[in-house]
């Protein structure tokens, strides 16, 4: 099969640290490279592929909004024009293939990796009914039931291998420092419980006066320990050694990938009921699903009753590369097989 990966290019592919959707698109172009697809890869020109490279920057765009639009669009018409080459084209990048390949002959999808309850991006979206999309989480529709949804597709990560061997006495909070993360909430929580907190993360420049204002305050406490950004070793090694990731977020996450990170390493999660959490999470078994700051607290003392091996086993079953690899491969294998020939004609950009 010719498959077309067109990734952001707001880190290279896969990311030096932060950046789930790079990550995700990575697996994705190895696993079909590995399985004998014919790949091309559109990402920044500092990605690192088995597949055929293409680019119109030499590097990822992080931190960057000048000429961001511009630089998409290029990318747009450089896809545009290698279309027949392709026998599907696949999109993670938000938005800016909705206008250039609505009405193309071309097999296209397109992955929403993010929230869709902004009203931008809901009539950004909304303005193109037929375009093929792809959820990562059920709850991730719901702003937008109507679309042309395809598929719900989890993500999928690989098998660190970590032996389970339970917490080194901290609670760990990962991701972004970000007003609908909430690190204050996870602060709290460790505090109320008892618990030092260990947090490893980002902080993007829109997050900075959020950061200076509400976090840095904080981390003068006791027990609490800010430690940024990881690769993926320290990133595996500081999952593996905690008590319990916590994630209290406070919008409707479109997935969380840090909660399936946790799961590889037979970690815990306790996370609060927003989003794709009640999917991601079972209650429980890997992990608890809570309700606010009290719940969470009570929560933390209910750890030690979960099983590691069977968090790591329920990863093992659901959140793997291989299954994710075989839940695209199976929807581009039916789109192909529904396609009308021929369909319509493409317009040029």
């Amino acid at each position: 099969m010719r498959i077309a990966q067109v990734a952001p290019l707001g880190e290279s592919v896969p990311p030096r640290k932060y950046g789930g959707t790079e990550r995700i698109v990575s697996y994705l172009t190895e696993a079909f490279v590995q399985m004998g697809h014919d790949v091309t890869l559109y990402a920044s020109g500092d990605s690192k592929t088995a597949a055929r490279l293409r680019s119109v920057s030499l590097r990822s765009l992080r931190g960057e909004q000048a000429n961001l639009d511009l630089i998409f669009r290029q990318v747009m018409a450089d896809v545009h024009a290698a279309r027949h080459g392709f026998d599907i084209i696949h999109f993670h990048v938000g938005w800016y293939e909705f206008p250039a390949f609505s009405r193309t002959q071309s097999l296209v999808l397109s992955t929403l990796h993010g929230p869709l309850d902004p009203p931008g991006v809901r009539r950004r979206i909304a303005a193109y009914p037929d375009f093929p999309l792809v959820s990562i989480s059920n709850a991730q529709r719901a702003p937008l039931p109507r679309q042309n949804w395809v598929a719900t597709i989890y993500h999928g990560i690989p098998d660190p291998g970590v032996n389970p061997r339970g917490g080194r006495g901290y609670l760990a909070f990962l991701g972004r420092i970000s007003p609908e993360k909430r690190p204050d909430l996870a602060i709290e929580i460790a505090r109320r419980a008892g618990w030092p907190i260990k947090l490893a993360a980002k902080v993007d420049p829109v997050n900075e006066a959020y950061f200076q204002a509400t976090i840095r305050p904080l981390l003068a406490q006791p027990g609490v320990d800010f430690i940024g950004e990881l690769d993926e070793p320290a990133k595996r090694a500081f999952l593996a050694g905690a008590h319990a990731l916590l994630f209290p977020i406070d919008w409707p996450e479109p997935f969380g990938l840090v909660m399936i990170e946790a799961f590889a390493c037979g970690t815990p999660v306790i996370a609060y009921r927003r989003g794709s959490v009640p999917e991601i999470v079972e209650d429980g078994v890997t992990g608890f699903v809570v309700e606010g700051v009290e719940s969470a607290v009570a929560a933390v003392a209910r750890v030690p009753a979960l099983d590691r091996r069977a968090i790591q086993a329920r990863f093992r079953e659901r959140f793997t590369v291989a299954r994710m690899v075989r839940d695209y491969l199976g929807l581009y294998e039916r789109m192909i097989e529904r396609s009308p020939e021929p369909r319509i004609q493409a317009t040029s950009l």
